[in-house]
């Protein structure tokens, strides 16, 4: 009971991760079934939480950095993880794949309307993984300056790094933690879909890319109302030549 209160009490404090993860499970299971989207979740999040794990103590793969243990008793921890934060790795995750089927698979219109086609020696290929990792780390070059700065907004001051960083309070070795998580869970899940399902086809759709797109856009909306315009307009900035080749890549499709 009180591991279910703490779920709720979660819920209730982070509503923004849930609301993201419900869309991520609802795009997830209608794509790729139940059983495959559950193994994505399920590697996904266990390969982010040991690499937390091991960072707040050893600094590996994210560099040292040291969780604010304030909303204990509030929300739910594993160890000194708070649960959320592992499990925001999930959506973001799916999010950046599904941006590189859209770059990589066929793309047609149908009736007005943008469809992906299946393609799974495609959807498999090292381009969909190499994209979906720089995707992966592009997102959170906006998403963990933003969130360092958690105590100037409702996420509130959960974590620090106790030398700083680089690139707006945020040290490099992050960014490269977040690819070598990104790579190692994308990358597995793509091995196993090919030894566990190899005739299973796919339904890639494009809500779950809008997925990323709402999920930067929350965080640099939150960005700018915090008073960082500098950052805002730097995650603008590197954001920008991605989605405009996105919509010629979408507006080029053929009937």
């Amino acid at each position: 009971m009180e591991l279910l209160s703490l779920f709720v009490s979660t819920v209730l404090l982070r509503p923004y991760v849930f609301f993201f993860l419900v869309l991520f499970l609802a795009a997830a299971v209608w794509s790729l079934g139940g059983k495959r989207a559950a193994l994505f979740t399920l590697m996904t999040w266990v390969l982010a939480f040991l690499a937390e794990y091991s960072s707040v103590r050893n600094g590996f793969p994210f560099g040292p950095y040291v969780y604010v243990e304030a909303t204990r008793g509030r929300e739910l921890w594993i160890s000194n993880v708070p649960f959320m934060d592992s499990l925001s790795f999930t959506f973001l995750a799916y999010a950046a794949y599904s941006l590189a089927l859209a770059f990589c698979l066929p793309v047609v219109r149908e009736r007005g309307r943008l469809r992906l086609l299946d393609a799974p020696a495609v959807r498999r290929s090292w381009a969909v993984w190499l994209l979906a990792v720089c995707f992966f780390v592009w997102i959170d070059v906006v998403i963990d300056p933003a969130a360092v700065r958690g105590d100037r907004w409702f996420l509130g001051k959960i974590f620090y790094y106790p030398d700083g960083g680089i690139y707006f309070g945020v040290p490099l070795s992050n960014f490269a933690g977040w690819g070598l998580v990104g790579g190692a869970s994308i990358g597995l899940f793509m091995l196993c879909d090919r030894w566990f399902w190899p005739d299973r086809p796919a339904r890639p759709v494009l809500s779950a890319v809008w997925l990323y797109y709402l999920i930067l856009g929350f965080n640099l909306a939150v960005t700018f109302w915090i008073g960082e315009p500098l950052l805002g307009l730097v995650g603008v900035l590197i954001h920008l030549p991605i989605l405009l080749l996105l919509l010629v890549r979408l507006g080029t499709a053929r009937e």
